[in-house]
């Protein structure tokens, strides 16, 4: 079997959601900025590709990747978050792969990593990873195996799903509302996005406090709250919020400091009472490794369609295991996510994340969307990572190109 072709096909489409998406967004780091905190989530998404074109109606724009063989065996991967890394597999990955064998994903790999030195985090590395993701797609469909049974699993018959209400008001009454909505689909754990931070004020120190407490009045007890400050606080303020937080109990603090900060990460997870999550913005086993080496976090995030793929945060789930941490991988794929988390056991992989909204929109042209049932993530059964394409949610199409 050699490797033919890499297409990138921009698709088009309509999305039915009723009532406002994009309710509010999350705090980003440029939000030190006044002009940038002034940014709404639809000025934001819509530079994402969800465009509001009538009563509950979004026009949605979504690139794929397709990898055709001569064997009639083509793997499919994405949606592909941004422009530059489709552009990156055109013009970079696309003359490396032409010609190959695409069940050596190792060797596949090797290649690809060797001629991104200049490119081995970000949207170089996002590119290897949605490359990556459509070779396992072809081994799976050729073996006629989901990609987990290769890997080793089911290890786990089913995993928790926890519900990320990014996108979601953070009005607490209205936060409240949503969290008991949570709790009838059957959620043990939902975690929220912050608006505030460090440059704030006392005005926005309240409002943390009352969003995390207008939470706890709706989980009860027993469900699990964390709260998501995308790379936007720093140390003092993460731990003055642990100590204001803390009779509502979060679970955990994600990204609180920026992620080329892993010192910091460390500092606080030794001083912190409250979990330390991140990763995410990290890359590939060597990023990985530096980041356990020096303690930094009690769970990583590491994404596959953005840390180097199936391939690369298999290894990290190993390394994780050594190093006595857990993987709870950031959620842009469940499709994806499921194939690593259900080769894992309960003590590295705990949960997953279910991304409410954006889930909905990523998954809008796919046939078989991977949802939660009653809070639960079970293991897919089609062959491959299970992306199969929905033509009649097609309105229209383009291929992409550089060269």
């Amino acid at each position: 079997m050699k490797i033919t072709n890499l297409r990138l096909r921009e698709l088009e489409g309509t999305i039915h959601y009723p009532g406002t998406f994009w309710e509010e967004r999350l705090r980003m780091p440029t939000d030190i900025y006044p002009e940038f905190k002034a940014r709404t989530g639809k000025d934001l998404y819509t530079h994402w590709g969800f465009i509001h074109v009538g009563k509950d109606q979004h026009k949605i724009r979504r690139i794929f990747l397709e990898i055709d063989t001569d064997e009639s065996v083509s793997g499919i991967s994405g949606p592909i978050n941004w422009l530059a890394p489709a552009f990156y597999i055109d013009t970079q990955l696309k003359p490396l792969l032409i010609g190959q064998d695409p069940l050596a994903t190792e060797r596949l790999w090797d290649i690809m990593y060797r001629n991104a030195i200049h490119g081995r985090k970000g949207d170089n590395m996002h590119a290897i990873s949605y490359v990556d993701v459509a070779l396992w797609d072809i081994k799976g469909k050729a073996l006629g195996q989901p990609v987990y049974r290769l890997l080793g699993g089911p290890v786990q018959e089913k995993i928790p799903a926890y519900a990320s209400a990014l996108g979601f008001s953070i009005e607490p009454e209205r936060a409240k509302e949503r969290v008991k909505e949570f709790l009838k689909q059957g959620y043990t754990a939902t975690k929220w996005f912050v608006r505030e931070g460090p440059t704030d004020g006392p005005e926005g120190v309240r409002k943390n406090v009352e969003l995390m407490k207008a939470l706890r009045e709706a989980a009860g007890p027993d469900m699990e709250i964390m709260i998501d400050c995308w790379s936007s606080w720093d140390v003092p303020y993460t731990l003055k919020m642990a100590e204001l937080l803390a009779e509502y109990r979060p679970y955990w603090f994600e990204e609180p400091v920026l992620a080329d900060r892993p010192e910091s990460y460390a500092q606080l997870r030794a001083q912190c009472p409250v979990k330390i999550a991140g990763g995410e913005h990290e890359y590939t086993r060597w990023g990985a490794k530096m980041l356990m080496d020096l303690g930094a976090c009690d769970i990583y995030q590491m994404d596959p369609v953005w840390a180097g793929g199936i391939s690369e945060v298999n290894k990290i789930c190993t390394l994780a295991s050594v190093y006595d941490v857990q993987v709870i991988p950031h959620g842009c794929m469940p499709q994806v996510n499921a194939q690593v988390s259900f080769a894992q056991n309960v003590t590295v992989v705990p949960m997953m994340e279910y991304l409410v909204v954006l889930n909905e929109m990523w998954q809008h042209f796919l046939k078989t969307p991977l949802k939660p049932i009653n809070g639960f993530f079970y293991p897919p059964e089609a062959p491959g990572v299970g992306i199969e394409l929905d033509e009649s949610k097609i309105e229209a199409e383009r291929e992409l190109s550089w060269r």
